[in-house]
């Protein structure tokens, strides 16, 4: 039986596709069961999350959970293969220490992923899908990413625009998570800020779109709310942090409608980070005393600062799971000699007892306490000896210097002095 790990992505599958096969929390229990009931595997934990829905598993046939997930979600598995990854058991181990480290994540090296990760394999063990194989899995995936997060930076440096908006907000305000967000558009780069932002769980994150779909589907996805893009005027002045990406050709918020904002709050501050080109905000409101302006060139010299660091981060962080990775599949091989040591075991246990009993009636009879002991020791070295002398003698000339090497190895006999 070998681990696998099989699912869809942020990277691999557009939103659409997420949604079709994504878990509610309250029901994963019963998924889980269902999936270890009526298939061939024997162990699993299900990550699903809003960028990503994945099935940790360990099985002899890895393609009945592919079957088993098209199935639940009634999708044809055809509609969805396009989009699948699945790995075998050294990728899916790998795999699964890289999604808790945070190198699969949307935002690279963000914390919230171990959280999920460890809430996954506590809904598997509250079902009773948490075998041997994943609990083990899951131990030392939790040890990689703490050995991941604490001796390299990779969660320490801004290298994305998105980070930078949370950075440069934090500047202003000591903690993102007193403060109101409005988003301005609905698309990649608004749908990372968020990701960021969400993290920090501020107040409230509304969202403004020419689409209301869109901006609805992008607030339920972080918990926030939606509003209509003729509403900006009105309600800029309930945010702290308004962040906007739009493909408008004109700006969205202009100089009277901050000006009126900054008034209505009283002169709290407020930041404004830009992110298109050409500018959504504009320009001459970065000229207002309380008001903090950045745009995309102002975020772009943060970003380059953090990239070199953390790309050195990345590359410690990979060689550690390469080596972890390897640590647990000479754990997994070495179960597989275990029922041998077992079996190794009660035959030299049921050796012992025979000799033991008869030695028990030598000395019913009255035999001598000595030589019932010499008799006792060495009837249970000559059958102890019995197997490895006749499988030594029988091994051939051909193999014999390889055998030999073996028996040294297997009783030590180099270390016998």
């Amino acid at each position: 039986m070998q681990v696998y790990a099989l699912g869809l992505n942020h990277h691999s599958a557009p939103l659409e596709i997420r949604e079709r096969v994504s878990f509610q929390p309250e029901g994963l229990p019963q998924a889980l069961q269902h999936l270890t009931s009526e298939r061939a595997v024997k162990e699993a934990a299900i990550l699903s999350t809003c960028n990503r829905t994945e099935l940790y598993y360990a099985c002899n046939d890895p393609q009945s959970a592919a079957d088993w997930l098209a199935d639940f979600h009634r999708v044809k598995l055809r509609e969805i293969s396009p989009y699948l990854y699945a790995y075998p058991q050294k990728e899916a181990v790998r795999h699964v220490f890289r999604v808790a480290s945070g190198l699969d994540s949307m935002v690279l090296g963000e914390p919230q992923i171990l959280g999920q990760v460890k809430e996954a394999a506590r809904q598997a063990e509250k079902a009773g899908t948490l075998g041997t194989m994943l609990h083990k899995l899951f131990q030392r995936t939790f040890a990689v990413a703490k050995e991941v997060r604490s001796t390299t930076a990779i969660g320490a440096n801004i290298v994305s625009m998105a980070a930078a908006s949370v950075h440069l907000s934090e500047r202003i305000f000591e903690r993102v998570a007193d403060q109101q967000i409005l988003f301005i558009g609905a698309g990649e780069m608004i749908e990372l800020c968020a990701a960021h932002f969400a993290g920090e769980k501020p107040k409230r994150i509304t969202v403004v779109n020419r689409t209301p779909e869109r901006a609805r589907d992008l607030a339920e996805r972080f918990g926030g709310d939606v509003a209509r893009l003729d509403e900006v005027a009105d309600l800029l002045h309930h945010y702290d942090v308004v962040v906007s990406c739009t493909g408008s050709p004109l700006p969205i918020v202009g100089l009277g409608m901050v000006e009126r904002a900054v008034k209505a709050r009283r002169h709290r501050p407020i930041v404004m980070v830009d992110l298109a080109v050409p500018r959504d905000i504009e320009r001459e409101v970065a000229d207002l005393d309380d008001v903090f302006l950045y745009t995309v060139d102002d975020l772009a010299q943060v970003v380059e600062s953090g990239v070199e660091s953390r790309q050195a981060a990345v590359v410690e962080a990979e060689g550690i799971i390469e080596r972890q990775v390897d640590g647990f599949l000479h754990w997994v091989e070495s179960r597989d000699v275990v029922p041998a040591i077992r079996a190794l075991r009660a035959h030299a246990d049921e050796l012992r007892r025979a000799e033991l009993d008869r030695a028990a009636r030598l000395l019913a009879r009255g035999e001598s306490p000595e030589k019932v002991l010499e008799a006792l020791s060495h009837g249970l070295t000559n059958k102890l000896m019995h197997g490895p002398t006749q499988y030594l003698s029988k091994s051939g000339v051909d193999s014999g210097s390889d055998t030999c090497g073996l028996i040294q190895r297997l009783f030590n006999l180099d270390g016998r002095r």
